[in-house]
């Protein structure tokens, strides 16, 4: 599968990564003028920005100015050797370019379109602009995680932006699927908005059920139960995560603890359970994290430790799996898709086959015209006016 990806910054970068870590060939077509602002985006490692190098791994870069009338016959080439064109415009950005689905389509129907926008191709936000935060904010995905009797946080993790690009993924996958059933393309509408909506399906599910009447945060796994929460432990800024919901579970754990006497209350009443929450708290505080850990080692609780990101890289399961790679001297998590013909790798080998470091502005440019036909001539005339 070839995949052109017109898209900037990370929802977009996201999806092409997780279709190229998947063996699809992705050419990054990038604005001559700078490029992807990722680039340019710190921290910065042997040069290139952190941010840019591990979104934009194994994947060719050209450059082209979309925004000159004569990029349209190179797209057009382009388009024509493609299965999948993916963009991040704004739709009246998108039809101003001509690589809006409507356009390219009429001319390439079996081209699968993939356009991840920030409201969607209808609706009155539809040319707004926003980011991450804006999304979280507007879908209640904020309010939602706001921690009891404060104001929502600030959040430290693009959940609507990484949500919009497996939604994506998925979108043209099944679009794929389809076209091999009826031979035609089809036209994938994602929003990041609805992506951020769509992590609510708990609360959601909660405040429906109660009318309207609920906290947004009433969700069994909201905090306030001492079987499903993190605690401290005795070296201060040491925790463990308990995820004890199944009554064995808890009542292995209470049994361990010795207060086999918990085991009844793991469903009481909200002031009971503050009650055996701060319990429980006290009784985490007496061990340390490795003592804990060493203590339930031979028993099924859902007993971990909170492992920071150096912890979590290095872990010894991570690398038996082949989970990170390691390239311009930056660590960094792998796709977690593992796809095999027969039986299951035994190691990470099998799904890690390749990890080429993100490609200098336009490295690709003329490899990828030659194959679509642009030749040397050609490329030479349309870098003198710029448009590559």
């Amino acid at each position: 599968m070839r995949v052109l990806d017109l898209t900037r910054l990370l929802p977009g970068a996201y999806a092409t990564l997780l279709l190229a870590d998947l063996g699809a060939g992705v050419i990054k077509i990038e604005d001559p003028r700078g490029g992807d602002p990722a680039r340019a985006m710190p921290p910065v490692a042997d040069g290139t920005s952190v941010y840019f190098e591990v979104l934009n791994r194994n994947k060719q870069s050209m450059t082209l100015d979309l925004r000159s009338p004569d990029a349209a016959p190179v797209l057009d080439a382009l388009a024509a050797q493609a299965d999948v064109l993916v963009d991040s415009f704004r739709p009246r950005t998108a039809r101003r370019l001509g690589v809006d689905a409507g356009t390219i389509r009429k001319r390439h129907p079996r081209l699968v379109c993939a356009s991840i926008t920030g409201f969607g191709q209808t609706g009155p936000y539809v040319e707004r602009a926003a980011h991450d935060i804006n999304y979280q904010a507007l879908s209640g995905l904020l309010s939602a995680r706001r921690p009891e009797g404060r104001a929502p946080e600030v959040p430290r993790f693009l959940m609507a932006d990484i949500g919009a690009a497996l939604n994506a993924v998925a979108g043209i996958l099944a679009a794929l699927f389809q076209r091999e059933r009826t031979g035609a393309g089809a036209s994938v509408d994602v929003s990041i908005h609805e992506a951020a909506l769509s992590w609510l399906l708990f609360p959601a599910a909660r405040w429906l059920v109660a009318g309207g009447n609920s906290d947004p945060r009433e969700v069994p796994i909201g905090g306030a139960d001492a079987c499903y929460n993190i605690y401290e432990t005795r070296h201060g800024g040491e925790y463990v995560a308990l995820g004890a919901l199944e009554p064995k579970f808890w009542a292995a754990f209470c049994d361990r603890i010795e207060r086999p006497d918990l085991i009844p209350l793991q469903n009481a009443a909200p002031a009971e359970k503050a009650r055996v929450l701060a319990q429980v708290r006290a009784i985490m505080a007496t061990r340390t994290r490795d003592q804990w850990l060493a203590l339930f080692a031979d028993i099924d609780v859902c007993l971990s430790r909170v492992n920071t990101l150096d912890e979590a890289l290095n872990d010894p399961h991570v690398a038996a799996r082949g989970a990170t790679a390691r390239s311009g001297g930056t660590t960094y998590p792998m796709t977690p898709i593992a796809v095999t013909a027969n039986e299951w790798p035994s190691d990470g080998e099998a799904r890690r086959t390749r990890v080429a470091r993100a490609r200098a502005l336009g490295a690709d440019t003329d490899e990828v015209l030659d194959a679509a036909g642009i030749g040397s001539r050609a490329r030479d005339d349309l870098r003198r006016r710029g448009v590559i």
